[in-house]
């Protein structure tokens, strides 16, 4: 399942691992997709549509005519929203509140996707600190049955003992408020 890396003596996986990972985070983030409900679609959509360069070149054009129309800087047109364009105000507002609306509400799914894949992130590497400790555990043992002598400090030997998340929450939330950072 890996490959030697000749030149650093390194093990990297095969591409065909590589190649399930990331069949298996497509795959993850497809249903994701798929279980949005219809509002969460239509704000996705219109957010990503009024982020586009042809939207905003339509502004430029629209907002462009409005103003040299309603200025009255052309002959034999008479201006129905003149300066300071009172419509002009009033629509741009109205749909700078929907267009808000909208990106909250994509912002929203996306931080709660975002939560989602730390928690995923979480486990994940509580159980690789489970599997890792249970293998240096094993390795110990083989070593005190086969009586090889190490040279490991106490501190690498406590890396064996399970991990307290719970007490290194707290350390982390100590240390961050130490320096300063927002807390969780």
């Amino acid at each position: 399942m890996t490959k030697r890396d000749a030149g650093a003596g390194r093990t990297q996986p095969s591409t065909s691992a590589i190649e399930e990972s990331l069949g298996l985070i497509k795959s993850w983030e497809q249903s994701h997709l798929q279980r949005r409900s219809l509002i969460e679609r239509v704000s996705d959509a219109i957010t990503s549509f009024a982020a586009s360069g042809p939207v905003l070149l339509l502004h430029f054009i629209v907002f462009s005519g409005w103003i040299v129309v309603n200025s009255g800087w052309i002959p034999g047109v008479v201006p129905f929203d003149p300066i300071p364009c009172p419509l002009l105000t009033m629509g741009v507002s109205l749909e700078a509140i929907f267009l808000a609306l909208f990106v909250l509400a994509s912002q929203n799914r996306l931080t709660r996707q975002a939560d989602m894949r730390s928690q995923l992130d979480l486990q994940v590497n509580l159980l690789a600190e489970r599997e890792m400790t249970a293998v240096l555990q094993l390795l110990k043992d083989i070593a005190d049955h086969l009586q090889v002598k190490t040279e490991l400090t106490q501190d690498q030997m406590d890396l064996i003992n399970k991990t307290d998340v719970g007490k290194l929450a707290e350390e982390v939330e100590s240390e961050a408020s130490k320096d300063g950072s927002p807390r969780p």
